[in-house]
């Protein structure tokens, strides 16, 4: 029986948070490598940054259960955004190494506050049809995502500096607290009141949830992998700037919002194991394609069907991991927080140490072996 998604005004005003935070996600992604030259960074310590919005979002999610029982979710909804763009104005400002991976770690703790609270209450709003509304709020993020890199790329190349492009984030803030920031999910108060005392890590999810944990982990550290480092690459194969490399990410974003607004369709009437099993088989075509093209027309087709095949990836691994909570879904929200925070610190530094040793392409390699681990998790925990 195919479920019914109804985009009421709670849900578009999550969708439109969701935009929020992905104009951040991809504005300090492609804004990385013009950091690295501008401050003379080893790939390394670049990667680092990647690292620290892992650790402020591990720092987050071990916190994240208790402070939605004390600050209701909707309040911590808009307390993250206020955090991570606080974030953002501090990498505009930070001109040193320290400041710059303090406002990563920052606006991805905070930024990981937003995303995953909201997320569970779109879920739990939407019931059956919560895969496809995830998606969905995926899909309509990474279209406006889908201009940071852009605006980050052509402020590089203009007189203004790519600094200016991260005061993207801030700004739609504002204009989205004025204009809708009295809506909110109804969520019934007895919800709100049934967030349990302990920690993020507290015991009794089971081992399946663990296993979905672990699907999460090797997604979220796939995508992270292509937003931090897909544009070097781009730029080592093809000879092109590093500026100009930037807006590569535009095809990876570009391949995101395509593959999301399908895919909530497809989420609807396929489950989310053997869908997901098929996207990641997708995100293979994609990045041997990307992986072996020197000239930047193949860079970007492999970049954009990567995208498509991404973009289930991060949804239907969550929704995978608040199934398998058994009626914890706030305890289950700090817990997969940890693993995608995890994951996002794991993956690009882990690529970046590589790269400095064999180089960037060689640490790409990284990518298939995350694909194969993830299929065995899932197979695996589907049983």
């Amino acid at each position: 029986m195919t479920a019914r998604l109804t985009r009421d005004r709670p849900t578009w005003l999550v969708y439109l948070q969701l935009g929020v935070f992905a104009t951040y996600l991809y504005g300090l992604s492609a804004a990385l490598p013009m950091l690295r030259a501008e401050l003379g960074l080893s790939q390394t310590v670049a990667g680092l940054h990647g690292t620290m919005m892992a650790v402020g979002g591990v720092l987050t999610g071990l916190a994240l259960p208790r402070l939605t029982r004390r600050l209701g979710t909707r309040v911590t909804v808009w307390t993250g955004l206020t955090g991570m763009n606080v974030g953002v104005l501090l990498v505009v400002l930070g001109h040193t190494p320290q400041v710059t991976l303090l406002a990563y770690c920052l606006a991805g703790g905070m930024g990981s506050i937003s995303l995953y609270t909201s997320m569970s209450v779109l879920g739990r709003h939407h019931g059956p049809a919560g895969p496809s509304a995830i998606s969905e709020a995926n899909a309509v993020g990474g279209t406006i995502g889908l201009f940071a890199p852009f605006v980050v790329s052509l402020a590089a190349q203009s007189a203004l500096g790519w600094r200016t492009a991260l005061l993207l984030t801030p700004l739609l803030t504002v204009l989205l607290a004025l204009a809708m920031g009295r809506v909110w999910v109804p969520t019934p108060a007895r919800e709100e009141q049934a967030a349990p005392s302990g920690s993020a890590g507290s015991p009794g999810l089971g081992m399946r949830f663990h296993l979905a944990g672990a699907v999460l982990f090797c997604c979220v550290g796939l995508e992270f992998s292509f937003n931090l480092w897909a544009a070097k690459l781009v730029s080592d194969n093809t000879g092109l700037s590093a500026a100009v490399a930037a807006s590569a990410l535009t095809a990876f974003t570009a391949g995101l919002a395509l593959g999301r607004f399908g895919g909530a369709r497809l989420a609807l009437r396929i489950p989310p194991s053997p869908l997901l099993i098929g996207a990641l088989g997708l995100t293979f075509v994609g990045w041997l394609l990307f992986w072996t093209s020197t000239a930047p027309p193949a860079a970007y087709a492999g970049l954009l069907v990567s995208g498509v095949g991404v973009s289930l990836h991060f949804p239907l691994a969550l929704s995978r991991v608040l199934t398998a909570t058994a009626g914890h879904p706030e305890r289950a929200t700090g817990v997969a927080s940890l693993y995608s925070s995890s994951a996002t610190g794991v993956g690009p530094f882990l690529l970046g140490a590589l790269a400095d040793v064999s180089g960037t392409q060689q640490a790409f390699l990284m990518v298939p072996v995350m694909i194969v681990l993830a299929v065995g998790g899932i197979l695996v925990s589907s049983r």
